[in-house]
């Protein structure tokens, strides 16, 4: 009978055993669900229903939310959406006089006022054909035959000028138009350029401006602070299969600090995620590094013939607890969002304020609520099971905690990565008009192209302008003067030719 009911007891302990590790794992593929599905089709905003939070969590007091995204460090004009902007001036005008008949008493007329109605017309893009003519000429009497040299093409044996290439390059990776689909569009206007045609010609233009990519990555190294991240893309392997590859993005960036410096951004590109990709790309690189606690990056933390010092992610952190709160309403998921939300508040006062007073704010301000977060992130993970999505969003922090508070001690510090992650927003928007990369010759060909229209997005320059000048002076563009070429110092020489 006794073993019976010992038999009995120890079932029951392994159906509850197997019931709780059952429910975990439901846990856990239920909250992967809903990010996959946040990811897919919510919105990317991590801010959330501030009086949602309130009736989670009462006893916090609330700030106001804090926009800490990149696009807040810039001022922006205020306009009401939906309403009616007057024409630019710089659009060049065409006017047409409307003259009403003669009067019929045969008076003299007199022009007293006018009424002016604008009307914003397009003109379709046109294509045409330069035509280079090189006549031979003979001399009669000492019957030389004489002929101008030929001209420079921006890429030899291709019949394109500098502006069409500049033209797709820009529709492809600032517009996010595939080739294909510029190749269709071409069509429509009785020119056939098949998309592998415009592949071929981008890989040849990414070879001739290489320069000007290794010159940004080499200026972004000089930086004392950068910016790092990854993002996955698909990569053909064969007819039949594909694999996941990565562009790495480096961004230096220092307005929000006050420090003018033009801002740059490099992409490389690796058909894997291993540590020794940022390794190779940061080689002798001395200074911080912002990033996200992927440990691929750790190589460059540890390596001791280097100093490269970790900055964590408070975006990263508020991250996992915010895709807890899209899936259920959990009071320390939203109380965690809540003070972290405090931190973000207060840099939103500091942004463009000088290092110094930067620093001096933060030690007063945000180091005790970091002082009182560390113990009470502790406190829950206690009591959580180590396999739970809300114990991995309090360990993320805690397991990084001295590069987590590493900000509040250096003025020129970020409190996240949200500056290098809207450099990658071109990239996933392009990635769900292009799909895939070809090989890895169109994948380095592809950062390239990103690093330099992303950079000229930066600092205000027009990409296709750019590119057009770019494309027909590179060529023949001595290599020791290639940073005059570089979008800031090409834009400041437009800037003084048009002053002059």
């Amino acid at each position: 009978m006794a073993e019976a009911m010992e038999r009995e007891r120890d079932a029951l302990r392994l159906a509850n055993d197997t019931v709780k590790a059952q429910g975990l794992t439901i846990e856990k593929l239920e909250h992967r669900l809903a990010r996959l599905l946040r990811v897919q089709f919510g919105r990317s905003s991590e801010q959330m229903d501030i009086a949602q939070l309130r009736l989670m969590f009462e006893d916090v007091d609330t700030p106001a939310p804090a926009n800490d995204d990149e696009a807040a460090a810039m001022p922006r004009g205020v306009r009401q959406a939906g309403s009616r902007q007057p024409i630019p001036a710089h659009i060049p005008r065409q006017t047409t006089e409307h003259r009403p008949g003669p009067c019929a008493c045969g008076g003299t007329d007199t022009v007293i006022g006018e009424d002016v109605t604008e009307v914003l017309d397009y003109v379709p893009a046109r294509f045409r054909v330069l035509r280079h003519v090189r006549p031979r000429i003979a001399c009669r009497r000492c019957e030389q035959i004489r002929q101008a040299p030929a001209i420079d093409l921006p890429l030899p044996k291709v019949m394109a000028s500098s502006a069409l290439l500049a033209h797709l390059i820009v529709s492809r990776f600032v517009d996010h138009q595939p080739w294909y689909r510029q190749s269709a569009i071409l069509r429509r206007q009785g020119v056939d350029i098949d998309r592998d045609v415009m592949g071929r010609w981008a890989r040849k233009l990414a070879w001739l401006m290489a320069p000007l990519g290794e010159r940004l990555l080499s200026y972004i190294c000089e930086a004392p602070k950068i910016h790092g991240d990854e993002t996955p893309v698909t990569l053909l392997n064969g007819q039949d299969s594909s694999r996941t590859a990565y562009f790495w993005v480096y961004l230096r960036d220092d307005r929000s600090s006050g420090d003018m410096t033009p801002p740059a951004v490099a992409f490389r590109f690796t058909p894997g995620r291993g540590g020794e990709h940022p390794a190779a790309h940061l080689a002798g690189y001395r200074g911080y590094l912002q990033a996200d606690g992927y440990s691929g990056y750790n190589r460059l933390y540890h390596d001791p013939d280097r100093i490269v010092t970790e900055v964590g992610c408070w975006a990263h952190a508020r991250r996992k607890f915010t895709d807890i709160l899209e899936k259920n309403p959990s009071p320390v998921a939203a109380e965690a969002v809540v003070r972290i939300g405090e931190l973000f508040a207060i840099e939103r006062d500091i942004r463009g304020a000088p290092p110094d007073q930067r620093r001096r704010v933060r030690q007063e301000l945000a180091r005790p609520k970091l002082d009182a977060l560390r113990p009470w992130l502790e406190a829950q993970r206690r009591g959580l099971s180590s396999d739970s999505p809300l114990a991995k969003a309090c360990r993320y922090p805690l397991n990084r905690w001295a590069a987590m508070v590493r900000y509040c001690d250096d003025g020129l510090l970020e409190i996240s990565n949200n500056l290098v992650e809207n450099a990658l927003r071109g990239v996933a928007l392009g990635r769900r008009n292009w799909l895939f990369v070809g090989s890895p010759k169109g994948g380095d060909a592809a950062a390239l192209f990103y690093s330099l229209v992303e950079t000229c997005r930066l600092n205000g320059v027009e990409p296709e302008a750019w590119f057009t000048d770019v494309i027909a002076r590179i060529g023949d563009h001595p290599i020791n003067r290639i940073d005059e070429l570089l979008p800031w110092q090409w834009q400041a020489a437009q800037d003084n030719a048009l002053a002059a």
